[in-house]
């Protein structure tokens, strides 16, 4: 049960931590604008858009991962399969940003189509 915790507490951290690449190509291009950041975001071509596309569909990933841990802690199936597809949600979802950054299209559509399927496969997994 820890570890799906664990994991759940990654999967909620990592959009946070795919912003910082936005932010940095925010003060590339520029400075960062605090005031208007999604305007400026809406302007970034390259990297800048590569990095905020990867961090807005981390919050994405999240919307799939998150109620499948905690189906999966409130139905009590908190075995080494579920625990497993966690983790690999998790490492597919670091490595889904890495390929992104680096503009690495089909590794990154894998990666992206794996923590997808763990998600899914998790709430499979609760079902009686």
């Amino acid at each position: 049960m820890t570890t799906l915790i664990i994991c759940l507490f990654l999967a909620l951290l990592l959009p946070l931590l795919a912003k910082a690449p936005v932010a940095y190509a925010m003060a590339k291009f520029g400075g960062y604008n605090n005031n208007h950041p999604r305007e400026q975001q809406s302007k970034l071509t390259g990297f800048g858009a590569r990095a905020l596309a990867a961090h807005q569909n981390a919050f994405e990933s999240v919307i799939l991962f998150a109620p499948a841990i905690v189906l999966a802690l409130a139905t009590g199936n908190t075995h080494q399969a579920v625990i497993v597809l966690a983790i690999v949600h998790i490492i597919s979802r670091v490595l889904y940003n890495i390929f992104y950054l680096l503009n690495i299209g089909l590794f990154r559509s894998i990666v992206w189509g794996v923590a997808t399927l763990c998600s899914f496969a998790i709430v499979y997994q609760c079902i009686p």
